[in-house]
């Protein structure tokens, strides 16, 4: 069973989790490549839960046009936006908000990028049915969907966006518990325009208390990805 390293992170600035996910994929880099040349079990990774501060992040293939505001607006708001690296189009982050960034080694699990996707979204959709709220998947989308087969009514509980090199991830998933909602008016999320968004806090009505969804959700990632933490 593959070990993992986990850090709750608390609330963090958006440029510094990206340079902390940068320095852990690096390092996982280099330990996958020294692995492989002494013949050796592969590092398996770490991951990160992080709430942050109000931010867009825009990915590589994302179109700028799916921002409705100017920067201007955004620091009115007191929010920021990054350009990044991840695949996807513009997303939100902020309080309330459970964002996980898995710095992983695929071959420690023996999945592809597409399966590991599928067991992301598989760990929220069994943390959200213990809330009894049954959500699923859309068709030629990613992330965790609420009614996604209505018209009109599907709706967005969990967006996801990852980078991937040699096997080795970074990015991840953001998932509303508690957020403020008002903050997607100002964009398309993930690109979408005819697609809604929703919290665990809209659906039950009241809110959630957050370290709980939090153990949830941790639980559930290490059931699908048949891991534990290691020391």
């Amino acid at each position: 069973m593959p070990s993992i390293k986990f850090n709750d992170l608390g609330l963090m600035d958006y440029q510094q989790a990206w340079d902390l996910q940068e320095s852990l994929f690096s390092a996982l880099m280099e330990s996958k490549v020294k692995a492989e040349t002494d013949h050796k079990e592969p590092p398996a990774g770490t991951l990160l839960f992080v709430e942050h501060p109000h931010v867009f992040t825009l990915g590589k293939s994302g179109v700028p046009e799916n921002l409705l505001v100017n920067e201007a607006f955004l620091q009115s708001k007191g929010a920021t936006l990054y350009k990044i690296n991840r695949g996807g189009d513009i997303t939100y982050h902020g309080p309330g908000q459970i964002v996980g960034y898995p710095i992983l080694n695929l071959d420690a699990f023996k999945i592809g990028v597409r399966e590991y996707i599928f067991r992301m979204e598989t760990a929220v959709i069994q943390t959200l049915k213990s809330f009894d709220v049954d959500a699923g998947r859309l068709d030629g989308a990613t992330g965790v969907w609420l009614d996604a087969d209505i018209p009109g009514k599907s709706r967005k509980i969990c967006a996801i966006g990852v980078r991937t090199s040699r096997g080795v991830t970074m990015h991840g998933f953001a998932f509303n518990v508690n957020t403020d909602l008002s903050f997607y008016n100002l964009i398309n999320p993930c690109g979408f325009t005819d697609k809604g968004v929703t919290s665990l806090e809209k659906e039950l009505g009241h809110k959630t208390e957050f370290q709980d969804v939090k153990d949830k959700l941790l639980a559930a990632f290490l059931k699908e990805f048949e891991a534990d933490i290691s020391a």
